[in-house]
């Protein structure tokens, strides 16, 4: 592959867990500022070498290993999950020029990786031989193929919109369904399927108030109860790269991804590809940073649901709904 590919690769990389490491630190300084307390603010000016801190306290700290694990698939399991995180970014339009990979399938590539994460926490869960962590990982499949059919019909509605509006490119690509949000983002008209994919968004993150596949006041920590230094640290990045992930495909599905309301006025196609590469990069991060405050924000913010709960709203609400919204859209796209 061309030298270009390998070197944006690797700048995205870099970007991607240096972003992923100051998530952690954003969450623990918006949660000090909820609940009025100081956060990190000794390791560094105003705390921001506290990620560094914990990188090297992880890489220091003993890796302890149960007597009752299977130690190669307890090694495997945080190793798939942040592969599996990072997977998902791949098909990500950076800018109108800018992109790792696109392929012809687009959304269903992506859906397979996002359905894939699963087996990352069931297997963590497993392989340590602990109750508790077992408990955990059953939870996290359940939790995620439950939502995972409502973040689908959010989906679908969105290609039924990108299909009618640019009915000569494929629906199935991300840059697609981004372009066709140059005369108004997908939020405005897609409001319920926008609301169902946010909130399942959150349940396959096992973001609160869907952490249930942790809960530690009822499985100690869940699915990582056993796990210490490094492999620990390799789940608590994935979570982080998790939402980094799925506030990207929140801003890309319905939020214009790396468009501004700005560029028909300043005319950004007609500028040269470099400079639109950095003006669309930037506002994909602008809209990014922001979901990621609305995670943090909401766990910080609502009590954690029961666990019937949970799949009741999975089942007999988000799904349901879905649906209705996908076949009215549907309704009114053929009438119009």
């Amino acid at each position: 592959m061309p030298l270009v590919f390998w070197t944006t690769l690797g700048g995205l990389l870099i970007v991607f867990f240096t972003l992923a490491a100051y998530t952690t630190l954003a969450e623990r300084k918006i949660a000090a500022w909820i609940q009025d307390r100081r956060g990190p603010n000794r390791v560094g000016p105003w705390g921001l070498l506290q990620p560094l801190a914990d990188v090297l306290k992880l890489l220091l700290k003993e890796a302890f290993q149960p007597t009752t694990s299977y130690r190669l698939l307890q090694i495997l399991a945080p190793v798939l999950m942040v592969t599996l995180a990072m997977g998902a970014l791949a098909i990500l339009p950076l800018s109108p020029n800018l992109q790792i990979f696109e392929g012809s399938i687009g959304i269903l590539y992506l859906l397979g990786v996002l359905s894939l994460s699963v087996y990352g926490l069931s297997l963590g869960g497993w392989a340590t031989g602990s109750k508790y962590s077992l408990l955990g990982g059953l939870r996290s499949g359940a939790q995620v193929i439950s939502y995972e059919l409502s973040l689908g019909t959010a989906l679908l509605s969105v290609l039924l919109l990108t299909a009618v509006r640019l009915p000569q490119e494929n629906p199935l690509l991300p840059r697609s369904i981004v372009e066709a949000q140059r005369q108004g983002w997908f939020f405005l008209l897609n409001p319920i399927g926008f609301i169902v994919y946010v909130i399942a968004a959150f349940a396959e993150a096992n973001r609160a108030p869907f952490d249930l596949v942790e809960a530690e006041q009822e499985l100690v920590g869940g699915y990582h109860t056993e796990y210490s230094a490094i492999r620990f640290g390799a789940f608590f990045v994935a979570e982080y790269m998790n939402v980094i992930t799925a506030s990207a495909l929140i801003s890309t599905f319905f939020f214009g991804g790396y468009l501004s309301p700005l560029d028909g006025i300043l005319g950004v196609q007609r500028w040269d590809p470099i400079w639109q590469n950095l003006w669309g990069i930037s506002w994909l991060l602008l809209k990014t940073i922001l979901w990621v405050f609305i995670f943090i924000w909401v766990r910080w913010t609502l009590p954690r649901f029961r666990y019937d709960q949970l799949m009741r709203i999975g089942w007999k609400t988000l799904l349901p709904l879905g649906v209705v919204n996908l076949v009215v859209l549907a309704g009114l796209l053929l009438l119009a």
